[in-house]
């Protein structure tokens, strides 16, 4: 048991502080951003009693992704590049009707 611990201990320690450098920063920041539109949904979401997609989401979406999508392509990541790539267009998309519907309702008031 002592030997698996010892294992995991070097793995650990190899992937968290050997392999440390900018690039994982950056992965870190773009993940916590990524993390973060679930926060503002959920906390949204139970603000509102009902499921609310804010702004906010679509932003931490489009910040996260496209770090991580820089980190993919630094990576050289197929499937995480591909899959970050496609998502980015998605957010972008959604700001644009979030957008579209904040400027709708400015103008009704």
């Amino acid at each position: 048991m002592l030997y698996y611990l010892s294992e995991v201990g070097k793995y650990l320690h190899e992937v968290f502080i050997d392999q440390f450098d900018w690039w994982v920063a950056l992965g870190f920041v773009a993940q916590f951003m990524f993390t973060m539109r679930f926060v503002v949904q959920w906390i949204a979401s139970e603000k509102a009693q009902r499921s609310v997609i804010p702004f906010a989401f679509w932003t931490f979406s489009l910040g996260g992704g496209s770090l991580l999508l820089v980190y993919a392509l630094y990576k050289r990541d197929p499937v995480f590049i591909a899959g970050q790539a496609l998502s980015i267009f998605i957010y972008l998309r959604n700001l644009q009707f979030a957008l579209r519907e904040r400027r709708a309702n400015r103008a009704v008031t």
